[in-house]
């Protein structure tokens, strides 16, 4: 165990109970320990800033709410089925991968970070969607139903996490947040996601894969900032004509679909780099594909031709097709060095 001006650092230590620390210590790294039971002096430890509790065996917690100062509480991979009161304090709380059941009524005021996923949550206390400085949200992993219209008021928010839960839908106040990094909704129940999600304009990568969509909104054209859209394993027919607006898009994943056809509108996706249309029910390619396209990935469909013309790309998957004959334009790709799987 090393102590270093006001810390405690013995991560992975082989420590099976809490060690005797300093009054006045303001960091505790106890990760990857042993560790089943906090004491109770734990909770007189007020200037304590960061504790760091992950990977351990802990069932319960002591009360922490007279830790004034604990900005930073890390629970992560522990088997925790409750958790006390909060300090007002606590600006990130983690506590990823253990049995909670149910989040305290009052969490602080200040929280910035919250992750929770891999628990046992059906519903969150309504005061969570007041935090309106939550700048990370992480409820995966759960069984959550229903997602109230109140999320729409998280206006901090950056990135959130819903993925893996039981949602049937999800509310047109989505598109009231101000999303940049990502939207995970993976592995739900969803049938369609709301129009107003193309206000989502300055979200990068977007996630919706593992559902039940059997269409996607026209305002979907409109998320101007997306980079990576994931739709695979979805009851999708068809792609709305917008999708060609999409102008920073780089990565297209569309695998275990329904699609027939590709809108004409999918060659203006100009900084496209890799699209996936394995297992879906395509006959046929747009005359045109995105210019700067270097992955196609198109097997199991139901191509019997290909276009005249295709980008320059170094990796083709054309196998579990049956085309007519040995089209000259494989031919021209080979001589260009691309790979070419059939």
């Amino acid at each position: 165990m090393r102590e270093d001006r006001g810390a405690v650092r013995a991560p992975a230590a082989g420590l099976t109970a809490f060690p005797d620390v300093p009054d006045d210590v303001r960091l505790i790294d106890l990760a990857w320990n042993e560790i089943a039971e906090l004491p109770a002096r734990v909770a007189g430890l007020t200037r304590l800033e960061e504790l760091n509790l992950d990977g351990n065996r802990l069932t319960t917690l002591p009360e922490l709410s007279g830790l004034t100062a604990l900005r930073a509480l890390h629970l992560d991979g522990n088997a925790l089925t409750s958790l006390p009161g909060c300090p007002p304090s606590l600006e990130t709380l983690s506590l990823y991968g253990n049995r909670v059941a149910k989040l305290p009524d009052r969490l602080g005021e200040r929280l910035r970070h919250l992750s929770a996923g891999g628990n046992a949550l059906t519903d969150v206390p309504a005061s969570l969607w007041t935090r309106t400085g939550l700048e990370s949200l992480n409820l995966a992993e759960n069984a959550l139903t229903e997602v109230p219209p109140a999320v729409g008021g998280l206006t901090g928010l950056r990135l959130l996490d819903l993925g893996h839960n039981r949602l049937a839908s999800v509310p047109s106040e989505l598109g009231d947040l101000r999303l940049t990094d990502y939207l995970y909704l993976s592995d739900n129940l969803l049938t369609e996601v709301p129009e107003s999600i193309g206000r989502l304009g300055e979200l990068a990568y977007l996630n919706l894969t593992d559902n039940r969509l059997t269409r996607l909104p026209g305002t979907l054209g409109a998320m101007a900032g997306l980079v990576e859209l994931r739709l695979y394993n979805n009851r999708l027919e068809s792609l709305p004509e917008s999708v060609g607006g999409l102008s920073r898009l780089r990565e297209l994943h569309l695998r275990g679909n329904r699609l027939t056809r590709l809108p004409a509108s999918i060659a203006g996706l100009g900084e496209l780099r890799v699209l996936d249309l394995r297992d879906n029910h395509l006959s046929e390619l747009p005359a045109a594909l995105p210019p700067g396209l270097e992955q196609l990935d198109l097997r199991n469909n139901r191509l019997r031709t290909l276009p005249d013309r295709l980008p320059p790309l170094a990796k083709l998957d054309l196998r579990w097709n049956k085309l007519d004959g040995e089209p000259e334009v494989l031919t021209r790709l080979k001589e260009r060095g691309c790979v070419i799987l059939r």
